[in-house]
């Protein structure tokens, strides 16, 4: 039997969870519930409780001190309830988590204090990038924290979005922290560790399982004031984030797509079933989670920033992305415009301010309050963060 004081301790029990059971499991949960972190696991290892032999044995075999040198070694925190880094949104949950691993600069309870959460498909489209990633960077010059899951697509647009605007973002995974998942972000995962922090309630060593995935969603959710959902199919993983979020009483957002697309289908089902606000930009999700009276989205008339524009022009502009500069022959393919009439559009929304070249492409020109020049290191291909 490997023995500690600390697991006589809120604690060392807690961590002691964390290994011995998977998160929400229902009959742990119930002993805990029952007996408390503490007086549950001492009965346990006793063999009470009804408890399988396999989960006697690995409670009798749980060493606290490896799991602590665990985390010194990958520079992690482990945050409990009372501490002054525990996000008290999670204490909303039904099933908490036993407690957090956090790696990264940011006070994961400060940053929490203003956030939002930013979910959609991984099979994004274009559009879905284009709109995550401004929204992300939006956000995030309005002194918001993103918060999203670091998978490919939209968590990842939006992630970047908010490292654009050099604002901390956070990643919950459904691993443990010691693992860069998926691996093709290792780079991205690092870099908002540099601001912000990456989450997992997950111990070191654990595996990305399907099942964790949707355990993970309830701590997004959780964690923050809102949650927005830029893409998502009806059978969409970030539907189960937004159900979470309006089951604990917060706001939800969702983006429409086109109607003809089904990776929009689900953000287009939870607007008609009337438990998600329509939004379309950072204006609309500041005012949706921020604070009443001062994140109110400005109104918005005919004569706002297309003013004056013809509808070629706006047709132009809605083609052009924020994330990856687009080829003049491509709009032209988009846009089944003649090459002259869609330069001359080109011309002219470049003297709004609305586009700018890059490269040998065009691309939209990011809100006023980032340099045009970070904004791109932060957001294209080449910038390394998968």
């Amino acid at each position: 039997m490997t023995d500690s004081p600390m697991l006589e301790q809120e604690r060392g029990a807690r961590v002691a969870w964390a290994r011995l059971s998977e998160p929400e499991d229902a009959t742990m949960w119930e002993w805990v519930a029952t007996h408390g972190h503490v007086e549950a696991l001492r009965r346990v290892r006793r063999g009470a409780l009804g408890a399988g032999r396999l989960v006697v044995e690995r409670s009798r075999l749980f060493d606290l001190e490896a799991e602590l040198s665990a985390a010194d070694r990958l520079g992690a925190r482990i945050v409990v309830p009372g501490d002054d880094e525990w996000p008290g949104g999670l204490d909303d949950l039904a099933r908490p988590p036993h407690c957090l691993w956090v790696r990264g600069a940011g006070s994961l309870a400060s940053l929490m204090a203003r956030s939002v959460s930013i979910v959609g498909s991984r099979a994004a489209t274009a559009y879905g990038l284009d709109v995550a990633t401004g929204m992300g960077h939006g956000l995030g010059s309005r002194g918001f924290t993103v918060v999203s899951g670091a998978a490919y697509g939209i968590d990842a647009a939006a992630h970047r979005g908010a490292i654009a605007a050099d604002a901390p973002t956070v990643a919950v995974l459904a691993c443990s922290v010691d693992r860069d998942y998926p691996v093709a972000h290792r780079s991205l995962l690092a870099r908002i560790r540099a601001d912000g922090c990456v989450v997992s309630e997950m111990p070191p060593g654990s595996a990305p399982l399907a099942k964790r995935f949707l355990s993970r969603n309830r701590l997004i959710a959780a964690l923050t004031r809102g949650t927005v959902v830029v893409e998502a199919g009806f059978r969409s993983g970030s539907l189960n984030t937004a159900r979470c979020a309006e089951q604990l009483g917060r706001p939800v957002g969702a983006v429409p797509g086109p109607v003809t697309s089904m990776v929009s289908a689900g953000c287009h089902k939870i607007v008609r079933d009337a438990f998600a606000s329509l939004v379309t930009d950072a204006a609309e999700v500041a005012e949706l989670v921020g604070d009443l009276g001062a994140d109110l989205a400005p109104d918005r008339h005919v004569a706002d920033a297309d003013e004056g524009w013809s509808s070629t022009d706006k047709a132009v502009h809605g083609w052009v992305p924020f994330r990856s500069p687009v080829s003049v022959d491509e709009l032209v393919r988009r846009t089944d415009l003649a090459p002259l009439v869609l330069l001359a559009a080109l011309g002219r929304l470049e003297t709004a301010g609305a586009v700018r070249r890059a490269g040998f492409g065009w691309q939209k020109v990011p809100p006023a309050k980032a340099p045009a020049s970070s904004y791109a290191q932060a957001v294209l291909p080449a910038d390394g963060l998968g």
